[in-house]
């Protein structure tokens, strides 16, 4: 069963997975989480939401410049606009040697 993230404030929405990798997921406790959020989100916005509701996220945020995003599965940019259903990968920088 994967966690639920509800916004009360948002408007009628849409639903998205949030699908997280690496550090994101052990800062969420999961690396799946279904998302409510307004009709108008990209993915930077779904981020906002994500941080909201998992406030060890916001330990990350330094990191987003440089995070790769998929939705459904491509390449994508945080303006692109989320639709109902879409999962949105969040893939943080590695390092290593």
């Amino acid at each position: 069963m994967q966690p639920a993230i509800n916004n009360a404030a948002a408007p009628a929405g849409i639903r998205v997975q949030a699908r997280l990798f690496a550090l994101y997921r052990e800062a969420a406790g999961s690396d799946l989480l279904a998302v409510q959020v307004p009709a108008d989100s990209t993915v930077r916005d779904l981020w906002g939401h994500l941080r909201a509701a998992q406030p060890a996220l916001a330990r990350a945020d330094g990191l987003m410049a440089a995070t790769a995003f998929a939705v459904n599965g491509t390449w994508a940019r945080p303006d692109q606009a989320l639709r109902d259903g879409d999962e949105v990968a969040f893939l943080p920088p590695v390092s290593g040697g």
